[in-house]
């Protein structure tokens, strides 16, 4: 056979040259910086992940922001707050606007930071130096001054609870204005400083009570705060009626340890709030959120409050839009999918991982799409069927037990070649650290590109996207108008993936882009 590479198509000359190596030493494709920033912002966490460190990925989005005009950094910071609810780079990247643009800084504060973990990230960040100061800055300081005078009281005991900075540290630091006795004496009790009891919220002044006689009915605070006390099962069982939807979701395993469900009515009361339709649509949790406490709860929670969080999971994921035309579904299934999806953190590393979120965008397409087409790979197709009748956390389960092995992302691509297959929407969810096929493209394309394009000329109407779950900055398949790639895990996605195969959206940046700063 002749040398292909000096005989290949003319089609074939036509496609992208690869322009980068990913980590696996293989050819890529870098994303343009705006791009870049976008999966950053709505991907990243700042934490180590497979492939690279926290402080790579800080170096990351911070060369992504001096590469783009600022507004754009702005409108990031904005879309990852507020439609992929991240925390991390949010703050950060408004941080960095205090320094590279204030008055962008000023409009995007208050929707980027909006309780008070949030504000405690931006000071943790500004004092760090990362940004190009070690310090708030005035301007920087006013807005913090801000948002401590124009916070509820409930807004400010929930920024109570955490630490480094704490809120009594930002206090110290920005001096508030007090606008009445009550809060004066807030502030003074917070900061350890002499006060007017008499003057104190009756929040805090329940609270210094319920200290002195714990027998008592449990304070309107924070529950956080009284956690740090014994509570009889009685008190803990109140506790599971008043804490906040994500903090029930979060401490069942709190709840069965101290007995509340023994409680008469703990389990059809938890049961009831976690299952509220009304709740969750308010809440909006991720569904990896959902997948989180599934795969965390233990066996001393009730079987009926754990199937009240499948039900859950089930009700977010309801909004799931059906695609017309033949869906392929591709998981990957890779070794390096089974990281922890948010990084690994001492102590507080996720127990969803990569692999885990490809498994649930495949589960939830599937069951809203139940003509899709499930393929997942690694070095090859995995053979696998699915019942689209299950509930998505069984087929998510799945998927989730095949992992292993290399990565190659145009394996699917190849089968469907093959098998001359007829083809709408290909969906790929991976790591894009594929490797195993390096060699398998034609003219400098990665192989990706070159089996997407064989399959093109067989369906021309044919899309496909990439969701992108790790922040490494590379992708297989080079971004035109029949190609998506997506950054992040949020429910957002499935939107994102059902406008697209409608022609609705062409880029994921002007997602971004429509974000009004």
């Amino acid at each position: 056979m002749a040398n292909r590479s000096l005989f290949a198509s003319a089609v074939a000359k036509f496609l992208p040259r690869a322009n980068a190596i990913n980590h696996e030493g293989a050819p890529a494709y870098a994303y343009e910086p705006e791009a870049k920033l976008a999966q950053l912002a709505a991907t990243g966490t700042l934490a180590d992940n497979f492939y690279g460190d926290a402080g790579a990925q800080l170096a990351d989005v911070l060369a992504a922001a001096k590469a783009v005009d600022p507004y754009f950094a702005a409108q990031a910071a904005v879309y990852a707050r507020k439609t992929g609810t991240m925390k991390d780079m949010p703050a950060l990247l408004a941080a960095w606007l205090t320094v590279a643009e204030p008055d962008l800084a000023v409009r995007v504060f208050a929707r980027v930071i909006d309780n008070g973990r949030m504000l405690r990230s931006f000071v943790q960040i500004m004092r760090s130096g990362q940004v190009g100061r070690a310090s708030l800055g005035t301007r920087p300081k006013r807005l913090v001054q801000q948002w401590l005078e124009q916070a509820s009281m409930r807004s400010l005991m929930a920024a109570a609870t955490g630490k480094d900075p704490s809120l009594a540290d930002i206090v110290r630091m920005v001096h508030p204005k007090p606008a009445d006795a009550a809060r004066r004496a807030f502030y003074g009790w917070l900061i350890g400083k002499p006060h007017d009891v008499a003057a104190l919220p009756a929040e805090i002044a329940a609270f210094e009570a319920w200290k002195q006689d714990p027998s008592g009915p449990l304070p309107p605070v924070p529950f956080e705060w009284l956690t740090a006390f014994p509570l009889t099962a009685e008190q803990w069982s109140e506790l599971a009626g008043t804490m906040g939807w994500q903090a029930l979701r979060m401490n069942l395993n709190t709840l069965a340890r101290n007995g509340a469900f023994d409680v008469e009515g703990t389990v059809d009361l938890v049961a009831a709030r976690l299952a509220d339709a009304d709740a969750i649509a308010r809440v909006r949790p991720l569904p990896y959120q959902l997948m989180v406490a599934l795969g965390q709860v233990d066996d001393r929670v009730p079987l009926r409050v754990r199937g009240a969080l499948e039900a859950a999971l089930e009700k977010a994921l309801k909004a799931v839009p059906r695609v017309e035309g033949n869906i392929v579904i591709c998981p990957d299934v890779s070794g390096s999918m089974q990281s922890p999806v948010t990084g690994y953190r001492k102590g507080a590393s996720s127990k969803v991982r990569c692999i885990d979120i490809a498994a649930l965008v495949a589960a939830a397409m599937l069951r809203t799409n139940r003509q899709a087409r499930v393929m997942p790979f690694e070095t090859r197709v995995v053979p696998l069927d699915l019942d689209p009748h299950a509930r998505v956390a069984v087929n998510a389960a799945r998927l989730a037990a095949v992992g292993g092995g290399g990565t190659t992302v145009s394996a699917p691509l190849a089968m469907l070649n093959a098998e001359a297959a007829a083809v709408d929407l290909v969906v790929i969810v991976s790591d894009n650290a594929s490797w195993v096929d390096a060699s398998k493209g034609r003219s400098g394309a990665t192989a990706t590109m070159t089996e997407w394009d064989a399959l093109k000329r067989r369906n021309r109407q044919a899309r496909l996207v990439c969701v992108d779950v790790q922040p490494y900055g590379t992708t297989q398949a080079s971004g035109r108008v029949d190609i998506l790639n997506v950054g992040g895990f949020s429910d957002a996605v499935f939107d994102t993936i059902a406008r697209f195969a409608t022609g609705e959206t062409r880029d994921w940046v002007e997602l971004v882009k429509q974000v009004e700063v």
